[in-house]
């Protein structure tokens, strides 16, 4: 009774939203100055969001971990940053968010304990326009929380946030790179002295999509712009595509013995070591960070695809990986100590295309943080990478006849 009451909250406060600002065409401007989160008496906690203009939003639970989501169409978050909102942990440990996809941002809120809202509201003043997004919580035992918990169902915006591009005419002579770039939206990834992982992906993405679009090689990202894409809906976007390899990019941060140098991992069930493992537990959190519904997960699904991926496109995985190692030692790298590792890595369990996972470099290094934002390296590395994937194109087509036999 608890959730269906919260749900059917949530869909009238967005039906409402809906009706009063649908002639809205300007962006809601978040006001930090005047938004906060505050813990009260008697196991209460208040949301305070100050926003230019009434906007459409829905609020809703989530467990496993316990986190309040916030969906709201849209609001700009430019210049904000958590602290000034929630001023220090409480009952809300920590809060994140950003574009979640085109048109819709998020705000992801992580519970310390079990709490349900008692109130929502976004009452607008009459005169200036402005709205103020208020959320009260109360805490909850476990099972008022569990009952009360998990996404709305709503199958047209289920649509909207995993539906991949529509296939392209298959073409037997076509070669398709699906190049993955790391993060995005309200994920930023890893972030140092003001440079987001998540942009210079996407940056680094889209130059390598156009060094392949100028050897002839058809080439898809799986964003094209600073959106959030859950790990599913990137290896979906891939199959769509009907891409002949995955490559996803990422520079993170990693203090676990220095990481530092380009490192190429491909899958496998245990990681080669400690540092990976750690790295593998971080980008699989993605969905989670963003505040994705996992209720659905099934673990023994990944031992089924590491089996069949063993099959087959395991070895051919494995030569993409050396291929690329070898194109980027060859350009000058630098190169991680042990460049060839291996981890679970979500976003590399298809069972059919040959995928890989490159750090490109890691911005715990002061080294690579140079590199990464020195266009002139990019260039290299980028042309590199390229003419090692068109290098892999011919040998894994001229192995195809004997891996049939």
């Amino acid at each position: 009774m608890i959730r269906a009451i919260l749900k059917l909250l949530a869909v009238m406060l967005t039906c409402a939203q809906m009706a009063g600002a649908q002639e809205l065409s300007a962006i809601a401007r978040v006001n930090p100055t005047e938004s906060e989160i505050s813990d009260g008496w008697f196991g209460r906690t208040q949301i305070t969001i100050a926003l230019s203009q009434g906007v459409p939003f829905r609020v809703f639970l989530l467990d496993n971990p316990a986190r309040l989501v916030v969906d709201f169409r849209e609001a700009d978050w430019s210049g904000v940053r958590p602290e000034m909102i929630l001023a220090e942990p409480g009952r809300i440990t920590d809060i994140r968010f950003g574009a979640f996809r085109p048109g819709w941002s998020r705000l992801v809120a992580d519970l310390a304990e079990p709490m349900v809202p008692t109130e929502i509201g976004m009452p607008v003043n009459a005169a200036s326009g402005a709205a103020t997004l208020e959320i009260e919580l109360k805490k909850a035992d476990a099972e008022t929380y569990a009952a009360a918990a998990g996404a709305p169902s709503d199958p047209a915006w289920a649509i909207a946030l995993t539906k991949p591009p529509a296939p392209q005419n298959p073409d037997a002579d076509r070669f398709v790179v699906a190049i993955d770039p790391g993060h995005g939206g309200i994920d930023p990834g890893a972030e140092r002295e003001g440079v987001a992982e998540k942009d210079l992906m996407l940056s680094f993405a889209r130059g390598l999509r156009e060094a392949l679009l100028r050897s002839g090689v058809t080439a898809v990202l799986t964003r094209e712009d600073d959106v959030f894409v859950a790990l599913e809906t990137r290896v979906a976007i891939a199959h769509q595509a009907r891409a002949d390899i995955f490559i996803s990019l990422h520079a993170d941060i990693l203090s676990q013995g220095g990481a530092k140098g380009a490192t190429v991992y491909t899958l496998s069930e245990e990681a080669s070591d400690a540092a990976t493992a750690h790295l593998a537990a971080r980008h699989n959190r993605s969905d989670i960070i963003a505040g994705a519904d996992l209720t659905g997960s099934d673990d023994q699904v990944a031992g089924i695809l590491l089996d069949l991926a063993r099959q087959e496109t395991e070895p051919r995985s494995a030569e993409l990986a050396q291929v690329l190692v070898e194109g980027m030692a060859r350009s000058g790298g630098p190169m991680n100590r042990r460049p060839l590792r291996k981890a679970g890595f979500s976003v590399l369990k298809s069972a059919d295309i040959p995928s890989v996972l490159v750090e490109v470099g890691f911005l715990s290094s002061e080294r690579d943080l140079k590199n990464l934002r020195d266009p002139v390296w990019r260039s290299v590395m980028i042309n590199a990478m390229a003419d090692a994937i068109l290098a892999w194109r011919d040998q894994d087509a001229a192995r195809a006849p004997l891996v049939r036999q």
